[in-house]
């Protein structure tokens, strides 16, 4: 029989939107013989100690996470990459609760093939950094400022890397786009996005938070 987590319980007792979906999805994935866990904010599902899926809701949807989704086969071409660059997470998405009672069968062979990835140790092959695309608003200014593609290019790999991933994540180009220009001076200073710029940091180059003491 399956083990409650309390905690779980009582994330679900304050939800108000998608309730009753996230009890249904909590329900097949405990009948997987998952451990229930509660991470991220969020009812998580693992394998000894391994993070299999996740169950989370947004504004718009609600969804099942596989933490290696990129490894499962994908036969009813149900599940989604949130963005580009996320490499190994894939989702299932739902907007009722109808949908998830239709779907249950499918997705307990999702689930059951997620628990033999994780069983057989597969691990996603994750990209180089230099593979990551470069968002078209960041490119745009590259191409009116060659100085600020040069400064780019100067930093490490894993600045890079977290540039693009901030640069990325909003669905909206306009918001892409201020964050692009809110961090043009520090990328030109050589500053990665979350190294300190205002020297009072203990734990250079990196911030943490010093600057807020500042009176």
């Amino acid at each position: 029989m399956a083990v409650l987590n309390p905690k779980v319980d009582d994330y679900l007792s304050k939800v108000k939107k998608w309730r009753e979906e996230s009890e249904r999805l909590r329900q097949i994935v405990l009948d997987c013989d998952l451990t229930e866990e509660f991470k991220w904010m969020h009812p998580c599902y693992t394998l000894e100690k391994k993070n299999v899926v996740l169950i989370h809701g947004f504004k718009e949807y609600c969804a099942l996470l596989f933490h290696k989704g990129a490894l499962l086969k994908d036969p009813h071409g149900i599940l989604v990459q949130q963005t580009e660059n996320v490499q190994a997470a894939r989702q299932i998405r739902f907007t009722h609760l109808q949908e998830i009672i239709e779907l249950e069968p499918i997705l307990k062979e999702y689930i059951l093939e997620a628990i033999e990835v994780e069983k057989a140790g597969l691990e996603v092959t994750l990209k180089k950094d230099t593979e990551f695309i470069i968002p078209e608003e960041l490119q745009d200014k590259f191409d009116e400022s060659p100085d600020l593609k040069t400064a780019f290019e100067a930093l490490t790999p894993g600045r890079q890397r977290a540039y693009i991933l901030y640069f990325s994540q909003p669905k909206q180009s306009k918001t892409r786009v201020s964050r692009v220009e809110n961090c043009m001076e520090r990328i030109l200073s050589g500053k990665g996005l979350k190294d300190c710029t205002c020297g009072l940091s203990k734990k250079m180059p990196s911030c943490d938070g010093s600057h807020k003491n500042i009176r």
